[in-house]
């Protein structure tokens, strides 16, 4: 399997990738931005879209799209009365424009389907180098500020209290949020980027005790998947996404039930 360059480079990217979104997620998760990380995804498709259109790198016009997203999303989330409807709406407005860029890009079916839902060999080594810097400044961003994000994202009225700028932390990570988006879809695509984001740190709060302890799970899970995945879309010839998808929730399942098991005694 090794031996050919574009699983080498597929395993590669997916590590960093399990890595940042695993960490990343967590406070997505804490912070009950699930919804936001699912809809910033379905705002990756259309800048991979209009990066297509453009000529250029669908990577960089999924961060073009998903920074200004998830910018423009996170403070609609924070100050409108109907915070679902308009992220729905906004939603749907990108999903409508990442067809259209499609349309008029004149890309066939396969490279859409690649977008969507990701390609094993669609990383190439440059690609790699490429996801491994962003995922490593993405690192960088977190825990340059995990203490502060941390009293944010598990106590907001206790970071208020304390005087911590809470408005300048949601800022760093919803860009950090963004950049985690754009890197996880090379893999999993753009639609479903989401797993990694929210599976393996929900299941991670069913076993860790601190923050670190559930970095430390969510990161451990989010590798099986995408390890297994990249494994078992090999030896089969399916897609990787559903692997990895089928092995998410399987461990969610698993771990969630295990959990209601212990409480009943």
């Amino acid at each position: 399997m090794f031996a050919y360059d574009f699983m080498r480079n597929a395993f590669l990217a997916s590590t960093f990738i399990a890595i940042t979104c695993g960490t990343v997620g967590v406070y997505v998760v804490a912070r009950n931005f699930s919804f936001l990380a699912h809809t910033l995804s379905e705002i990756g498709f259309a800048g991979a879209a209009f990066a297509v259109w453009c000529g250029i790198g669908p990577l960089w016009g999924m961060l073009l799209f998903t920074l200004l997203g998830s910018i423009s999303v996170g403070e609609l989330s924070l100050h409108s009365e109907q915070k679902e409807s308009s992220i729905s709406a906004i939603s749907a407005l990108f999903t409508g424009l990442g067809v259209l860029f499609l349309a008029i890009s004149g890309a066939n079916s396969n490279y859409a389907t690649n977008i969507l839902f990701g390609s094993i060999i669609g990383v190439d080594k440059r690609g790699v180098v490429q996801l491994v810097i962003l995922s490593i400044i993405v690192l960088l961003m977190i825990f340059g500020m995990q203490k502060q994000l941390n009293f944010d994202s598990f106590d907001h009225i206790g970071a208020l209290a304390h005087g911590v700028k809470t408005g300048w932390v949601s800022l760093v990570f919803l860009i950090a949020l963004a950049m985690s988006v754009s890197i996880g879809a090379q893999i999993v695509g753009s639609l479903l980027v989401f797993i990694l984001l929210t599976l393996p740190p929900a299941t991670a709060n069913y076993l860790g005790k601190t923050v670190g302890a559930m970095i430390a799970w969510s990161v451990f899970f989010a590798l099986v998947g995408v390890w297994l995945g990249l494994y078992l879309g090999f030896i089969t010839n399916l897609p990787v996404t559903f692997f990895i998808a089928v092995i998410e929730v399987v461990i969610y399942l698993i771990t969630y039930f295990i959990h209601l098991f212990r409480r009943s005694l």
